[in-house]
């Protein structure tokens, strides 16, 4: 970037600067406090009279099976939309339009391809475990089911550490951004983030997390599409057309070009950096999908046949939120705005960029969307942590008679803890000065090698307790060791804030993790097979509150039938994102303006697509109960068939 030099595009009021925030927040800190606080209250508040209406009027239960699996019940629709806002973090927002400032338009590609086919193949996971296990709460009663308690803790230290991970780059994320934007006490931020998400977590359990879902990831695809829509259709110079955002990203390639790419161009897909990112995030994200107790809990509570329909429609809805995060990425690029490196790693690329676009009322927006993302996935988090604990820590091992009753308690109080603690540990983990691309580059290594156990555990017989164990610790050991032998050798010296997370050694430990756990699992279980067929133990799982929606002899006969080509569309689907669409792309070169407009319109239409399915979608599959709890409510009519009901069903 020409930090300190004359604005490329004749914007004087940036001429000369070093930096695009100086120090200085864009608002005063009782901005912030009203963000958190306001949209944190209304949307409690919302959430929980949805809740509440639901118990009262659509016959939904107050029982720890519907608090942690909603009563396994939730349609295509809503599930799907439930795992795009798992899936956008704050790290969607903010590192996908960091990735599209360093890279260019090969990075936010390689984060929306690298990081869905996870979702798309996690489809066949969700399929075999209403296959195989339709009664079933956490992974890690599966793993306990299948090879034993000694697995079951080995697996739970690592689903626990991919949890908080996850929390602390979401509060951190959203922290950092607030900071910038309002001078808001980054501390405060910390705890006061978690405390509305705990507020309808425990009133509404997981329903409130999949209608938390639905509202959040609503408003952020409405927000993108109006980004979108500033950056290449409006008045604002030097941008508002895609012609001169494309001429615009060509003069800037020649001041400053990026290295690796392409005749240092931001317009091509063939950049050694965006593609050294995206094996680092294909693999990371692998590891943070199947290490988290979110996603096997989407698919635990959705009805048999939606669970693998769901992560299918879910992954290629997900692709156009980056996609759509490039217009911020590029716009910096395009109006040679002096954000420095430092505040694009602290995720301020999309802050700039709308302050740039929109003003003051962009900021708001950006902070809205990003607050939503932490709260809605936030709430996944937590309510996993808390289905962890209840069923697998404090049932199995404290009170193993306890009833369902009870276990709602427990559930409850475990989120209220939860909160408070994440927040806590955000709090020292900044202190300790580890920002959000620190704990995102390094996420990966430390639980990718979860993931080839996970995957055979209910795919192959053979794999014994101590092939699971082994791989799983010992990729993590390895992938540690090569990512700190990395840094030391190349960099001669390992500092948090600048070796430890670069891009080279966090992908070494990242691949070391995946490979040296598979090779480990793969290589054990064919000298030492397991021949005790323990994947028949998955039916000895039970429900604690009577007879919920589990699969039917018909439904799993039908699972059955299509589960060879459902496992084809998805693997189908993941080769066109990651090999067929890129190799397609490489002898466009340095992307023409015909060949740009091309791509920017695919995006914006793909994300007009996303949005119409995912605020209509779920209504439609809901409009029946619905209007017959609007007559309950507004008719006093009593809904029909109340006790199997629910507003997101």
């Amino acid at each position: 970037m020409t930090i300190g030099a004359p604005n490329l595009f004749g914007l004087h009021e940036y001429d000369n600067k070093t930096s695009f925030f100086n120090g200085a927040a864009i608002f005063s800190e009782d901005i912030g406090y009203a963000i958190v606080l306001g949209f944190g209250a209304f949307f409690a508040v919302l959430t929980i009279m949805i809740s509440i209406f639901d118990r009262k009027y659509g016959g939904a239960n107050n029982t720890s099976e519907e608090f942690n699996t909603a009563g396994r019940s939730i349609k295509t629709g809503l599930v799907a939309v439930d795992v795009v806002s798992h899936w956008t973090w704050v790290s969607t927002l903010l590192q996908s339009a960091n990735e599209a400032f360093t890279y260019g338009i090969s990075g936010s590609f390689w984060y929306a391809t690298s990081s869905s086919v996870q979702i798309l193949l996690f489809g066949i996971v969700a399929m075999e475990i209403k296959r195989r296990a339709p009664k079933a709460h956490t992974v890690i009663e599966l793993v306990r089911h299948r090879w034993g308690h000694i697995a079951s803790l080995v697996f739970m230290y690592l689903c626990y550490l991919n949890n908080l991970l996850v929390c602390m780059i979401l509060f951190i994320g959203a922290g950092e951004a607030l900071l910038a934007s309002t001078g808001m006490n980054i501390y405060a931020a910390f705890m006061l983030i978690p405390l509305s998400i705990i507020l309808y977590t425990m009133m509404g359990g997981l329903k409130a997390t999949f209608t938390s879902s639905y509202l959040h990831t609503a408003i952020i695809y409405i927000t993108l599409n109006l980004f979108m829509f500033k950056v290449y259709f409006s008045n604002i110079y030097p941008l508002g057309s895609i012609g001169n955002v494309w001429r615009n990203l060509q003069i800037y390639a020649q001041s400053v070009p990026v290295e690796g790419n392409k005749s240092g161009s931001y317009l091509t897909i063939l950049s050694r950096g965006g593609l050294e990112f995206a094996v680092l995030n294909f693999i990371a994200s692998f590891g943070s999908v199947w290490s988290d107790q979110a996603y096997w809990q989407s698919a635990i509570a959705a009805k048999p046949k939606a669970a693998f329909q769901a992560y299918i429609l879910g992954g290629l809805l997900w692709i156009p939120i980056p996609l759509a995060v490039t217009s911020l990425g590029l716009a910096v690029r395009a109006a040679d705005l002096p954000l420095t490196t430092a505040e694009g790693n602290q995720g301020l690329v999309p802050v700039a960029a709308a302050y740039f676009v929109l003003g003051k009322g962009g900021v708001v927006l950006v902070l809205s969307i990003v607050y939503m993302a932490v709260t809605s996935a936030g709430s996944a988090e937590f309510i996993a942590m808390s289905s962890l604990f209840t069923y697998d820590i404090y049932k199995t091992y404290i009170r193993q008679n306890a009833t369902g009753k009870e276990l709602l308690y427990v559930s409850q109080g475990t989120v209220v803890i939860i909160g408070l603690a994440t927040g806590g540990l955000s709090c020292f983990i900044y202190k300790m000065g580890i920002d959000v691309n620190f704990l995102f580059l390094v996420s990966g290594l430390m639980v990718s090698s979860t993931v080839p156990a996970l995957t055979l555990m209910l795919m192959w017989a053979a794999v014994p307790k101590q092939a699971a164990i082994l791989s799983a610790i010992g990729g993590q050991v390895c992938a540690i060791s090569a990512w700190l032998l990395h840094t030391k050798i190349v960099y001669h010296r390992m500092t948090v804030r600048d070796t430890l997370q670069r891009l080279g050694p966090t992908m070494t430990g990242t691949v070391v993790s995946l490979l040296a756990s598979a090779l480990i699992c793969t290589c054990w279980t064919l000298v030492f097979p397991d021949k005790t067929n323990d994947c028949q133990r998955f039916k000895d799982i039970q429900t604690l509150d009577g007879n919920l929606d589990v699969s039917s002899p018909r439904e799993t006969l039908s699972l059955d039938a299509h589960f060879r080509c459902y496992s084809s569309v998805a693997m189908g689907l993941t080769v066109l994102l990651v090999v067929v669409w890129p190799v397609l792309t490489v002898p466009a070169g340095v992307f023409s303006k015909g060949y740009f407009g091309f791509w920017i319109m695919l995006s914006i239409i793909w994300a007009l697509v996303a949005t119409f399915i995912c605020i209509f979608l779920p209504l439609i599959e809901s409009q029946k109960i619905i209007c017959e709890i609007l007559k309950a409510i507004f008719l006093g009519h009593r809904p029909r068939d109340a006790n199997h009901s629910s507003t997101i069903h």
